[in-house]
């Protein structure tokens, strides 16, 4: 595996891919615990907080219909380069002390409809850069994006304490200048693949794939659970508030989860890739059940052990991707994975709003977060058995 990661870093425009990358994850994490603080500070709030958080999702489902077809019309590296200007700019007046909320969401969705051309541009990209060394660089993407999250939510509370919310939104707009500067000097330019159908119909064309394979169908499933398991970090600060910890509180709570992914992520490299597939299901019901926990009212600690343990489980995500892109043929996969992918943003922004409206109907975010762990394990059990039955002796599963 070592060999592999410095075969990828070897590569010199992969290395400004992936400094780009790390840095734009980092930034928007700290954006996600900044807007959080801003709009529970100003509010009061669960559900708006929760409302704001689902901001950053919803748009790119949007996007992902619509836009997404610019990385093949148009040159990649100006379709990101392009992408992290819009969002630097948009940013920046964000961070403008003072600015009204509701001009702080509209801004917020617009930079969110940048991101999925952005996305597809660098898929599209790192292929054609890596060669056959694409599954190295693949799996470094996935580590440094967890890694990102980690150390942006991590440290997002103590940033946002420290600069203030409007100064934790300037250095998500100095993050996504200097992206921009290094994709466009670091990256040599390449003509536009081609004409392509309408973004609109390839989507389309991906979901009825998936809709025709009963074994895609669930994978798409099983991704989309992320619905339940997402709501924590919509109300991480009216739960932080909760339990006293305040601001500081909200990014040790962001972070549980994505540490807890990175470290089941290395644990299940050591399984076969066969037992993994075949234990998919048991890990998404893992991944919701702990959540069930919020129940028994724990602090801060407690709290952040649960969503460790959620995230540990939460890796099964890496397997149920990797396992959908290979049964999906090669001429249909761009589709198929638009729509996976538009989806389980969606989905996920769904949730956190849905955990806001929860949290305020019943008057906790514990007892909300409880709720939709308890709501997503039931179908995680579900998925589970169709899972096992549609899995079971097929011969192109691994």
């Amino acid at each position: 595996m070592g060999t592999g990661f410095r075969a990828a870093f070897a590569v010199p425009e992969f290395r400004v891919l992936w400094t780009a990358a790390a840095l734009s994850t980092v930034g928007d994490q700290l954006a996600r615990v900044a807007l959080s603080v801003l709009v529970f500070q100003r509010t009061g709030s669960a559900a708006w907080t929760a409302l704001t958080y689902a901001l950053t999702m919803l748009p790119a489902l949007v996007s992902g219909v619509l836009l997404t077809g610019l990385a093949d019309r148009c040159p990649r590296r100006a379709v990101m380069v392009a992408a992290d200007v819009v969002r630097a700019v948009l940013l920046a007046v964000m961070a403008v002390p003072g600015v009204p909320l509701p001009l702080v969401a509209a801004l917020l969705v617009v930079a969110q409809l940048a991101e999925p051309p952005f996305a597809a541009a660098q898929g599209a990209l790192l292929p054609t850069v890596l060669g056959d060394r694409y599954e190295a660089g693949q799996s470094v993407h996935l580590i440094t994006h967890q890694a990102g999250l980690l150390l942006g939510f991590a440290g997002g509370g103590l940033v946002v304490a420290w600069l203030g919310t409007s100064g934790a939104l300037a250095v998500d707009a100095a993050t996504f200048a200097l992206s921009a500067v290094l994709l466009r000097l670091g990256l040599r330019h390449r003509p536009a693949p081609g004409e392509v159908k309408r973004t609109h119909v390839r989507i389309r064309e991906g979901a009825a794939l998936v809709w025709r394979d009963r074994r895609l169908r669930l994978l798409v499933a099983l991704g989309w659970l992320a619905l339940f398991t997402v709501v924590p970090e919509g109300l991480a600060a009216p739960f932080s508030a909760e339990v006293g910890a305040g601001v500081a509180g909200v990014g040790v709570l962001l972070a549980a989860d994505p540490a807890g992914m990175v470290l089941g992520t290395v644990l299940l490299r050591f399984l076969p890739a066969t037992r993994r597939v075949r234990l998919l299901g048991l890990l998404a019901v893992a991944t919701a059940l702990p959540l069930v926990g919020y129940f028994l009212a724990p602090d801060l600690v407690g709290a952040v052990a649960l969503l460790g343990l959620s995230g540990v489980f939460s890796a099964y995500q890496v397997t149920a991707g990797a396992t959908f892109v290979r049964l999906v043929p090669d001429e249909h996969r761009g589709q198929a994975l638009g729509f996976a992918r538009s989806g389980l943003v969606a989905a996920q922004g769904v949730g956190v709003a849905g955990g806001g409206l929860l949290a305020t109907a019943t008057g906790s975010a514990g007892t909300a977060i409880a709720l939709s762990g308890l709501v997503g394990t039931a179908l995680a059990l579900a998925a589970t058995a169709a899972w096992t039955r549609a899995s079971a002796g097929a011969t192109d599963v691994p």
